[in-house]
């Protein structure tokens, strides 16, 4: 899976250009989960990570290039969550590093897109997620109980990888949270578009739609993403690596 390498690089060089906090996997240090999405009122509410108008994204992109993803760790630019005081810009991205994915066209679909969905599978107290797929905004709201009781993003970013580690396929994890920087999380954003391009255009593949590049509203992005078009002319083909 070698789709996302471009992104993952250009991720990683943004983020790493603001000296970013990193910590390894800790298991232990997960935050309690709720076991469903938890409703945190407005009143109980310390903050909103990306409320109202902020950005707001997130966006998971896979691999199975070790040097991209060599081992799991959380990264965070910006403040904390005991540290911020009011509503900020957010985004939340997790970049995987896989095994050879087998098997035909859409199961090998099928194995991304399962991966993709564990974020809407983790369920943090006091840390509910509002996730739009049409839009691509995640946003969180945090309680202040939450706060009180020490919840930070270490804790989220373990709790999230423990649950993608769940997945066998799944070796290692770069879970990725920016708070703060506007201008950063507007450029994340607009990753995150290209990513779900990537992933939609994988989508129009395997469901075997035309393969008349004229007339095919994903040119663009097949054109841009080194191995799309190729994959687009080989449908039908098992095993087709991806």
């Amino acid at each position: 899976m070698e789709l996302y390498n471009g992104l993952i690089t250009e991720i990683l060089g943004r983020v790493n250009s603001h000296t970013p906090k990193t910590w390894g996997y800790e298991p232990a240090r997960a935050w309690a989960d709720n076991g469903q999405n938890e409703l945190v009122l407005t009143r109980d509410a310390a903050y909103e990570l990306g409320g109202g108008n902020l950005p707001a994204s997130n966006c998971t992109a896979v691999t199975t290039d070790a040097a991209l993803v060599p081992e799991d760790k959380i990264v965070l630019v910006g403040p904390d969550l005991g540290e911020i005081r009011a509503d900020t810009p957010f985004a939340r991205i997790a970049l995987l590093h896989v095994n050879s994915i087998s098997g035909d066209d859409q199961e090998a679909f099928r194995t991304i897109r399962d991966m993709e969905f564990v974020k809407y599978h983790v369920f943090p107290t006091g840390y509910m997620m509002r996730v739009s797929p049409e839009s691509g905004r995640e946003q969180v709201r945090v309680s202040r109980q939450a706060v009180k009781r020490g919840v930070s993003f270490r804790n989220i970013g373990n709790s999230f990888i423990k649950k993608y580690k769940e997945n066998k396929l799944i070796d290692h994890v770069c879970l990725i949270f920016v708070t703060g920087d506007r201008a950063l999380c507007k450029e994340l954003a607009e990753t995150a578009k290209k990513t779900d391009a990537i992933t939609l255009t994988l989508n129009h593949i395997m469901d075997g739609l035309s393969t008349d590049c004229s007339t095919c509203s994903f040119k663009a992005v097949c054109d841009e993403v080194e191995g799309l078009k190729e994959l687009h002319f080989k449908k039908g083909e098992k095993p087709m690596n991806v």
